[in-house]
């Protein structure tokens, strides 16, 4: 399925042809604008412009001979043209990273507007399955073991929240990334002057760099690459948990199984979550391409090419996974099965003990002293645990626990509904972004009285 995926929109951005397509496009606007400053002659870089074309196999025919891709390049272009007199003002003034670099941040901003799609997108199916399950009650686990009660929706609603801050890191980044230089060999802009870089860079829809050596420092590419990282990250958390929720013996979600999918060839009833695993397995690449990308902030004085061969990995590399997990996710979440009854029977599954802690709470409230509370409570828990009886029953027994709450207070301290009170506030804070009307500490007087219930 990657291997096809290399032929779609975010592969065709990393296709031969639309790098040297790009290395033109610089070339051209070079040119330009030095027709504009009466050093190229205009008719030139109309020429130029009407007769330029790249050739990927005769490019690459060329630089096996001469063993440098530029030169390779600007060979086969300057031919193209057919007139000698036109082909020489290709390249003037110009060394090779002024149109690699520059290049490439043309190639990665179009590659991140890909990205920049898919996280929306991505953001919207969770939105949408949030909402769906707003109310849907489901057990909180921590270590693995049942805490409190949660709803299914605060659960994707915090992987909505991830993901927009995942749109700012990335943003950022890309943004951090759409820079170029024309500034020669060491970075000095000697042969045509600041002025002519920060007007061709301008052409091309890109801010000049104020400063660079011969190439375009490479902290930029770390962090771009580092948001990918992060990016993946925040992809495989959601995988995992889905994993996690389609175990046999937890079965609350499932993600799509189509009609002709099968899942082991020994056992037919397999229903494997394959696609997620592949999301989890697939963000370790993108996590150790951008340990590469730190490798390449060092380098030797005003330039080496150590960074070279390593981003003609790590760039398309990266991209195309991080777009391709990202639609991949879309259809996982989008899709997937979701079972509210097996929830409920989940969260009932240890008979009342995830409200020990809203228990030890009311009995504080009522005046109980806090340790002794929690030795009482802690000690009908384990009680409860082990023997896989009503933790209710156990605490409804004890005279300690009588003393400070009656009967319906101890149904309060039991309430699901009082536990999931605040999710409305939380949804507004997370989809709106701004305040609720009415703030949890505002609430909280008011659920003071509620539990002051008589003795």
């Amino acid at each position: 399925m990657i291997a096809r995926y290399t032929r779609s929109a975010m592969g065709r951005v990393w296709s031969e042809e639309n790098k040297f397509q790009k290395w033109l496009d610089v070339e051209l606007a070079a040119t330009e604008t030095l027709a504009d400053a009466g050093i190229v002659p205009k008719a030139a870089a109309r020429k130029l412009r009407e007769r330029a074309r790249i050739d990927v196999a005769k490019i690459n025919e060329v630089e096996a001979k001469v063993r440098h891709d530029v030169i390779a390049f600007t060979i086969v272009v300057q031919e193209s043209v057919g007139d000698p007199e036109t082909a020489r003002w290709l390249h003037y003034g110009l060394t090779s990273n002024d149109v690699v670099d520059t290049a490439q941040a043309l190639l990665v901003r179009e590659a991140s507007r890909l990205i920049q799609k898919a996280i929306t997108k991505f953001g919207e199916v969770l939105e949408k399955r949030a909402w769906e399950f707003k109310d849907t009650p489901e057990i909180g686990r921590t270590h693995g073991i049942h805490a409190e009660p949660i709803t299914f929706g605060l659960k994707v609603a915090n992987w909505y929240a991830e993901n927009r801050r995942d749109a700012v890191r990335f943003e950022t980044a890309a943004r951090e990334m759409a820079v170029g230089k024309i500034s020669g060999a060491v970075g000095t802009c000697t042969h045509l002057g600041p002025d002519i870089e920060h007007k061709i860079c301008a052409r091309l829809g890109l801010v000049t760099a104020p400063i660079t050596s011969q190439v375009i420092e490479r902290d930029r590419h770390a962090q771009y690459l580092s948001a990918l990282a992060i990016l993946a990250a925040s992809l495989e958390r959601v995988a995992t948990e889905i994993r996690h929720l389609q175990r046999t013996e937890v079965r609350e979600v499932e993600e799509p199984f189509g009609g002709e999918q099968r899942g082991s060839s020994a056992m037919p009833h397999k229903r494997n979550p394959v696609s997620s695993e592949q999301v989890s397995g697939l963000a370790r690449v993108v996590r150790a391409n951008s340990l590469a990308a730190y490798e390449n902030i060092a380098l030797w004085h005003e330039r080496d090419i150590s960074h070279s061969s390593v981003e003609r990995v790590i760039l398309p590399d990266s991209t195309i996974l991080a777009d391709y997990m990202l639609h991949r996710m879309s259809e996982i979440v989008a899709n997937m099965k979701v079972f509210p009854e097996r929830m409920r029977r989940n969260l009932d599954l240890s008979q009342g003990l995830i409200f020990s802690g809203q228990l030890l709470q009311d009995l504080v409230e009522h005046g109980a002293p806090r340790e002794d509370a929690y030795k009482w409570v802690q000690g009908h828990a384990m009680a409860a645990w082990e023997s896989e009886t009503s933790f209710k029953e156990h605490i409804a027994a004890d005279k300690n626990v009588k003393k400070f709450l009656n009967k319906k207070a101890l149904a309060h301290a039991f309430d699901l509904q009082r536990q999931l009170q605040a999710v409305d506030a939380i949804f507004h804070r997370v989809f709106r972004h701004k305040p609720p009307a009415e703030s949890v500490p505002a609430l909280y007087p008011r659920i003071k009285r509620a539990i002051s219930l008589e003795k």
